[in-house]
């Protein structure tokens, strides 16, 4: 009889050890906008029954799935969120207390929209360009759109590069129709990965070319070399750490992107990088290089690592706003 009891405590132990609530965003101590994101998944050894977000000790969202990712609009200010799920036993599981602050958004309202990018006919791509000096190695690459699963906003785009050699870069580019008028930029995308860990770097950037000046508001994160985010020094052609960490991105998740940046005194001011709610400042300017069109666009560049893994990276919900 006491062996019998002793095992089922042990049994019923690792039932609860196994029941867990895991929240992915937003991230503890984070500064996020009003409209927040809200992903987690829960797992027990029993089927997921029901999930419920509440934020400030209220119901802000319920379904009957193991996995949330939906958004959910706040009040600017601090708040605290919770993620409460039971399984079919009645078994009842809770995540950690999320302290989270909304700000509201710096977009103003006068600014010039561009929505859904990723969506828009006319992309354009190339690789030797992507590579050092603009002339790198080979590789296969593709874009995809309409894309079904994942997404977040009815339909994703698929970006595919498949190396040719080590090192080997892809990159693609959407042009938005000149704008001479704006010096503000907020760029806001969404990008899922099943396997980050084969890129090497991540790169974002938007374009700016007006009065013979070309500003290259360039960001990488750096995943394999200095696990932190660089910005690109136009002028002198290279790429400058910055110290805010970067390391691999999640995996099988939306991981949400905002930078920030501005053209201010004939140079490029790049201002912030926000991912997955965590807000850090480059406060970095630079000169620009030189051009002689007019044009505005924005870009994504996956890089090739030594192995020449291939890859995949899905966007979503790309915007970009300026004025």
């Amino acid at each position: 009889m006491r062996s019998l009891i002793v095992g089922l405590f042990v049994f019923a132990l690792t039932g609860l050890a196994s029941a867990t609530v895991s929240v992915f965003s937003p991230t503890n101590g984070s500064t996020v906008s009003t409209s927040v994101h809200v992903t987690s998944t829960s797992s027990s050894s029993h089927a997921i029954t029901k999930t419920i977000v509440y934020i400030d000790n209220n119901q802000a969202y319920t379904n009957s799935s193991s996995t949330v990712s939906t958004y959910v609009t706040v009040a600017a200010g601090a708040h605290t969120m919770v993620v409460q799920s039971w399984d079919s036993v009645g078994t009842v599981l809770k995540s950690s207390a999320i302290a989270f602050t909304a700000n509201a958004s710096v977009v103003p309202a006068n600014a010039a929209k561009y929505l859904n990018i990723d969506q828009m006919s006319g992309w354009e791509s190339c690789d030797k360009c992507a590579g050092a000096g603009g002339n790198g190695p080979t590789a296969y690459h593709s874009l995809t759109q309409g894309v079904l699963s994942p997404v977040l906003n009815g339909k994703s785009t698929q970006l595919y590069l498949q190396p040719s050699t080590a090192y080997a870069n892809a990159l693609w580019w959407k042009q938005l129709g000149a704008n001479s008028s704006v010096s503000n930029f907020s760029y806001d995308l969404y990008f899922y990965m099943k396997n980050p860990s084969a890129s090497q770097a991540l790169e974002f950037d938007l374009n700016q070319s007006i009065n013979g000046k070309k500003y290259i508001f360039g960001t990488q994160c750096d995943i394999k070399n200095h696990h932190d985010w660089d910005i690109y020094d136009a002028y002198n052609h290279k790429w400058m750490q910055t110290g805010i960490a970067c390391s691999v991105p999640q995996a099988y998740t939306w991981n949400h992107l905002i930078l920030e940046f501005q053209r201010v005194n004939g140079q490029m001011k790049f201002i912030s990088v926000t991912l997955n709610g965590k807000k850090s400042y480059f406060n970095k300017s630079y000169n620009p290089t030189t051009s002689s069109v007019t044009e505005l666009n924005i870009a994504v560049q996956l890089d090739g690592d030594g192995s020449a893994t291939p890859y995949n990276q899905w966007i979503d919900n790309v915007n970009m706003y300026a004025w």
